[in-house]
C-alpha cells in the first residue's frame, strides 16, 4: 500500500496506474463502517484509493476539530487489509497551501435545511473539500467511482447534486448504514460515549423506527404532531434533539399530502451528553 502527502505525488501515482480510480474519502479513524465502504469500491476500480483528511472546513467553531480523533497507525493498518492500493493523507497545507476562498456552494434548497441548518456552512465545507479530492484523484484517469455511505444521508444527496451539475465524471455510489448488534450506526463519534450514553445510544434509531411505523399507520395523526411526539420522547429520555423527521427521499422536502412506503426517509439529529449523533431510515 502506498501512502502519498501530496496532490502532485497522488496524480503521479495514479498516472502510472493503468485504468480508473475507486475512491473512498475519509476522516481518519476508522470503524467497520468505513471498512465496508472500501470492500464495496475494491471491486469499482482498477486502483482503489483512500483518503484521510480531517477537513476544518466543515466543522464550526466550537465543533471538535481539534479533539477529533486521529489514529493514524490503526486507520493504515485496516486500509491495507481491507486491500488498500493507496492511501491520500494530506497535511492541511497540502490540501490548502493558502486560504480556500474561492468555495463551492451548494444548492441552499437542499444544503441549508437539516444537517445545514444546525451547522450553517457545514456542507459548503463538504463540498469544497469533496470537490478538491475529487480533483485530486480523478485527474489523471479522466474520471472513476466514489463510494459514500448513507449514513450521512444529506451529505450523499447533496455530493450527487454537485456533480450531477458540474458533469464531473465521476459515479456516485451509496453504501448501506453498518450497526451495532443493538442497532447503533457506526460513527467515529460513538467513542465519545461513555459506557452508560453507549447503552442508552441506540434510542435515536429506535425512535427513528418508531416515526416511521407511525407515519404509515392507518389514520396517521399529521406528520408535524408525529414528529413533535417523537422529539418530546427523546428528550424525556436525556437527549437533547436537533430534529427528528420524515422527508421525502428524492429532495428532503417534506411530503405533502398521502404518504406511502419506498419513498420516504426518517432523518433525526441529537446530542447525548457532550456526543452529537445522526442517523437516518429508509421506508
Amino acid at each position: 500500500m502506498q501512502i502519498v502527502r501530496t496532490i502532485p505525488d497522488l496524480r503521479a501515482a495514479l498516472a502510472a496506474r493503468p485504468g480508473r480510480p475507486a475512491f473512498v474519502p475519509t476522516m481518519g479513524n476508522l470503524h467497520d463502517g468505513h471498512i465496508a465502504l472500501v470492500r464495496q469500491a475494491r471491486p469499482l476500480g482498477d486502483t482503489l484509493v483512500a483518503s484521510i483528511f480531517v477537513n476544518r472546513l466543515q466543522f464550526l467553531p466550537h465543533e471538535d476539530f481539534d479533539s477529533y480523533p486521529r489514529t493514524w497507525d490503526a486507520d493504515c493498518a485496516r486500509l491495507e487489509a481491507a486491500g488498500c492500493d493507496i492511501v491520500f493523507a494530506p497535511r492541511e497545507g497540502d490540501l490548502y497551501p493558502e486560504p480556500q476562498t474561492f468555495k463551492v456552494q451548494p444548492d441552499a434548497q437542499l444544503a441549508d435545511i437539516l444537517e445545514g441548518h444546525f451547522r450553517p456552512g457545514f456542507f459548503t465545507g463538504v463540498c469544497t473539500v469533496v470537490m478538491k479530492l475529487f480533483s485530486a484523484v480523478f485527474f489523471a484517469s479522466g474520471g472513476g467511482t466514489a463510494v459514500f455511505g448513507k449514513k450521512d444521508y444529506q451529505q450523499l444527496m447533496v455530493i450527487r447534486r454537485m456533480v450531477e451539475q458540474f458533469a464531473l465524471p465521476v459515479t456516485i455510489v451509496a453504501g448501506e448504514t453498518e450497526r451495532a448488534a443493538d442497532g447503533l450506526a457506526l460513527s467515529s463519534r460513538n467513542g465519545y460515549l461513555d459506557v452508560d450514553e453507549r447503552a442508552a445510544a441506540v434510542q435515536l434509531s429506535q425512535a427513528l423506527r418508531a416515526l416511521a411505523q407511525a407515519t404509515l399507520a392507518p389514520g396517521a395523526a399529521p406528520p408535524a404532531a408525529l414528529e413533535q411526539q417523537a422529539l418530546e420522547l427523546l428528550a424525556q429520555q436525556g437527549w437533547a434533539p436537533d430534529y427528528l423527521t420524515v422527508r421525502r427521499r428524492e429532495d428532503l422536502q417534506v411530503p405533502q399530502g398521502s404518504v406511502s412506503s419506498g419513498t420516504l426517509v426518517a432523518l433525526g439529529a441529537a446530542r447525548l451528553g457532550r456526543t452529537r449523533l445522526i442517523d437516518n431510515l429508509e421506508f
